[in-house]
């Protein structure tokens, strides 16, 4: 642990004085104006329109089915791209240069030579050194790859990128975060996930538990408009624009097929018979031309690209509510409650607001249940030196909280991450009166209100909605510690609580499964942590 955070301390060290002494003045290059192209509509010409269309029992409503296991999430996108027949719109913040990774690249590439309009976009943060992989992609044809606010130079590394654009910084720090994958205009997914390996628990090390939905129904146009909205953003480069090769069109696609052919890429492993709650795979459905779905009404919101410059709606220079962001839409619902509010989130920075939202819900009595990575269990511990800050006020409220363990996720059957080194949180979802569930791409944390982009649903089903707390309470007792106070409501050290086996507590009255240095370098970094950046 302390070795992960001084790593992650020097590096932004080193990328600030690297900066500060290599940085130029980089600038994107002009770009020819684009023609818009748009999502199209489900039609019953297609094999997956036409069981859509069947399967939807009134015009108004969304079919729903969440997917809590990693094999059946990326099993659903692959068997949605291997049987579209007109269009793929593919939106990810992150697809990793993995086995995962690759082989949906290779999938959406076979589509694409299938006649498959193949629309990927994806944010430009994570791409240091894959330039050819990708160009070798959109080389392909019927395939379009667009950036999401590209950086203009140092393309092989992240340092580099940031040193590139040291004055530019308030643009580049501002990141598309979303994750969305829509089949003929039929089908779709959304939620947490992004494209890897351990987000689909396919790695032996750190593995993620996280949470995507299916849709079908009257949603799918509404998640086709708002990838459009991106799709044609200024602030949205096709990848020739930003990167030059000189490597012939078929050199590079021929450099596609070999780095992600058998050798290197090999087939997912099939799903399991059964998920966590019971459903088959996707793939069922889909050959038995029916979907098992639940069927509610629900809407959906995206932030807008313009958020890349910092631009809010105001009038005459005051700012607005931003009706439509993913975060003004999360907590209008949390204020309407009126029995209880549960949230997931692996980032948790509250901030004041946020904690005044929780002070006028507790005020007229709504229960609140809280769920976040441990120290030992984030993947960003500079983040928990900011939310370490809201827990005693959280717990002085009345909230529960509970810290997802690493010792204990390993331990637990149902949460399935045997055989990892680390098991992390990272679904984002929020459950209101047990009427209404959120899911998406949004953390609580000032990243996701301000810096980046997000993309969430709001679903209207007291089904929908006891699904998810079923899976948040198995996470709360087997793989969770509860936070409380010592002595009680007036002291401020804080115990975890697990309940074991054979009905034997643990109390813990330190950071679980966390080191003496690791907890050194907590406690130095924690005044000095810039929490409006994380």
């Amino acid at each position: 642990m302390a070795r992960r955070l001084l790593s992650r301390c020097g590096q932004w060290v080193f990328a600030m004085a690297a900066a500060a002494l290599f940085a130029g003045c980089a600038t994107l290059p002009d770009e020819a104006p684009r023609l818009p192209t748009r999502a199209m509509a489900a039609s019953a010409d297609t094999a997956l329109g036409k069981i859509a269309l069947a399967s939807q029992p009134d015009p108004d409503l969304s079919g729903f089915r969440l997917m809590p296991g990693g094999d059946f999430a990326f099993d659903t996108r692959i068997q949605l791209a291997r049987r579209a027949q007109r269009t793929l719109d593919v939106q990810y913040y992150q697809v990793e240069n993995d086995e995962t990774g690759r082989y949906l690249l290779r999938t959406l590439r076979d589509a694409a030579l299938r006649g498959v309009r193949v629309r990927l976009l994806m944010d430009d943060l994570y791409t240091s050194g894959e330039d050819e992989l990708l160009l070798g992609l959109a080389a392909t044809p019927n395939v379009e790859l667009r950036l999401f606010n590209p950086f203009p130079a140092g393309r092989g590394s992240l340092l580099r990128r940031f040193a590139a654009s040291l004055f530019d910084f308030g643009r580049v720090n501002r990141r598309m975060h979303n994750k969305l994958f829509i089949a003929d205009g039929a089908m779709a997914v959304a939620g947490g996930r992004n494209i890897g390996n351990q987000y689909f628990r396919r790695t032996a090390g750190e593995n993620f538990l996280d949470l995507d939905t299916f849709v079908a129904g009257a949603l799918v146009p509404r998640l086709g408009a708002l990838f459009d909205q991106y799709w044609n953003s200024i602030y949205v480069r096709p990848i020739q624009s930003v990167v030059a090769s000189e490597l012939p069109r078929e050199e590079l696609q021929k450099r596609f097929d070999t780095a992600t052919g058998p050798d290197t890429t090999p087939p997912p492993p099939k799903p399991a018979p059964n998920d966590l709650l019971g459903y088959s795979p996707m793939a069922e459905d889909l050959n038995a031309g029916k979907l098992d779905l639940i069927w509610a009404l629900a809407e959906a919101y995206a932030d807008s690209p313009e958020r890349v410059i910092g631009k809010t709606a105001s009038y005459g220079g005051v700012p607005l509510l931003d009706v439509d962001s993913v975060r003004y839409n999360v907590v209008e619902q949390m204020r309407r409650a009126r029995s209880e509010v549960t949230i997931v989130s692996p980032y948790l920075i509250p901030g004041e607001a946020g904690l005044e939202v929780m002070r006028e819900i507790r005020r007229r009595h709504v229960k609140i249940s809280v769920v976040t990575n441990s120290f030992a269990a984030t993947d960003e511990p500079l983040v928990h030196t900011a939310y370490r800050r809201y827990r005693p006020e959280m717990l002085k409220l009345g909230a529960d909280l509970y810290e997802l363990s690493t010792t204990r996720t390993r331990r637990s059957v149902r949460l399935g991450l045997f055989g990892t080194s680390v098991g992390r949180l990272h679904a984002k979802s929020a459950v209101i009166d047990r009427q209404i569930l959120f899911v998406g791409s949004m953390n609580f944390d000032p990243r996701s209100e301000t810096h980046n982009t997000e993309i969430g649903l709001f679903i209207r089903s007291p089904e929908m909605a006891r699904q998810t707390l079923k899976l948040i309470e198995v996470l709360k007792q087997q793989g969770a510690y509860r936070l409380r106070f010592a002595g009680g409501r007036g002291e401020s050290r804080i115990e975890w609580i697990s309940e074991e086996e054979a009905g034997r507590t643990t109390v813990l009255n330190e950071e679980p499964d966390s080191d003496f240095w690791g907890r050194t370098m907590l406690e130095l970094l924690a005044p000095l942590t810039p929490e409006s950046l994380l």
